[in-house]
């Protein structure tokens, strides 16, 4: 598979429109160019890594990489280390091994939820079958690990607390709240260890590697956990979107696969007539979907869940959480790299634009 030709910031110019919007700011836009040549570099070093020996390996493991995707990682990593050093090579080597992380994550996700469609393209257990797609995910795992101990024992730790968490969330989605759990709580931890964990990693990864002040370590990685789940959240409400060209996947895939989202547990917890008729409509379509029926027996009721005030209701929570990451970063210095990141958390909690 040949490589698609890429221009500097092209793959964060998506759906979050990100370079419109993180580097709009007086002091931000000075962050834009050398944010850009870094990505650049990080897209090489990606493209490097990714190369195996063996064919079937080889194209395996470009395929997503391949297909696009945002490098909202590396791009926060890249803006952080702008609180030491800047863009080293040890922080672009950084921002790869998280960015690699991510994508073994998605090999994973995809076989356990089995999604059809994954950045716009079918699926890799779509195209060579679980097994090949579940190992494709674990040498991901395995290369990021390898760049990572090339930079001592505090990378590694790192990259292996991610990790411990990323797998520990989706064990906790898979499994589900135990009696007694409030299942909102809980969806929300989950949020915090999918996705808020290693976007915190990237932020903090960007001082660690940058040989930056040890104090913004911490604010960074609060900021990162919120913005996670924020981000998390409005991927619920855009999840529900009947665009697929602005999902990249089939609308409604988790529910479908019968994995609760944030707006769906909402209407869960209302006791009018309404919601229950739709809950025990979506109920019922998982379980049929489950059993062989088409997928598509949902549209309209996915579609009446989209226009819930449920999913409004999702659409506060990611806003609140968007104000909790911005105040986790209130012992950075003003300036550049706190605007970036402040214009960040208000981006993905409103993606409208």
């Amino acid at each position: 598979m040949t490589p698609r030709p890429s221009l500097p910031g092209s793959h964060i110019a998506g759906r979050l429109g990100l370079t419109d919007r993180v580097f709009a700011g007086v002091r931000s836009r000075r962050l834009l160019k050398t944010v850009e040549e870094a990505l650049t570099r990080v897209e090489k070093k990606l493209a490097e890594e990714l190369t195996v020996a063996d064919p079937v390996a080889d194209a395996a493991s470009r395929y997503l990489y391949e297909a696009g995707g945002k490098r909202v990682r590396p791009m926060l990593a890249i803006i952080a280390s702008m609180l030491g050093d800047g863009p080293t090579d040890a922080v672009i080597e950084g921002a790869t091994a998280l960015e690699l992380t991510h994508l073994g994550s998605l090999y994973h996700d995809d076989v356990m939820d089995d999604a059809d469609v994954r950045r716009g393209v079918p699926s890799a257990h779509e195209v060579w079958g679980n097994n090949v797609a579940i190992l494709t995910g674990d040498l991901l795992f395995s290369r990021s690990s390898q760049i990572m101990a090339r930079h001592g024992e505090r990378a590694i730790r790192l990259q292996a607390d991610t990790f411990e968490r990323l797998v520990l969330g989706q064990m906790h989605e898979t499994v589900g709240p135990r009696e007694g759990d409030d299942p909102v709580a809980f969806y929300i931890q989950v949020l915090s260890d999918k996705t808020g964990s290693l976007i915190a990693a990237a932020a903090q990864a960007g001082v660690l590697f940058s040989n930056g002040p040890e104090e913004f370590a911490q604010p960074l990685l609060d900021f990162g956990e919120a913005a996670g789940i924020a981000f998390q959240l409005l991927d619920d409400v855009i999840d529900l979107s009947n665009d697929p060209d602005e999902t990249g996947k089939v609308p409604g895939t988790d529910l479908r696969a019968g994995v609760p989202t944030m707006p769906y547990l909402l209407l869960s917890q209302r006791t009018d007539a309404a919601a229950a008729a739709l809950r025990a409509r979506i109920d019922e379509g998982v379980a049929r979907i489950a059993e062989g029926a088409d997928s598509a027996i949902l549209d309209a009721d996915l579609t009446a869940l989209r226009d819930d005030e449920a999913t409004a209701q999702t659409l506060a929570l990611a806003n609140e959480w968007s104000k909790r990451a911005i105040a986790a970063i209130a012992p950075l210095p003003e300036g550049p790299v706190r605007e970036a990141l402040t214009l960040f958390a208000e981006a993905v909690a409103d993606r409208s634009s």
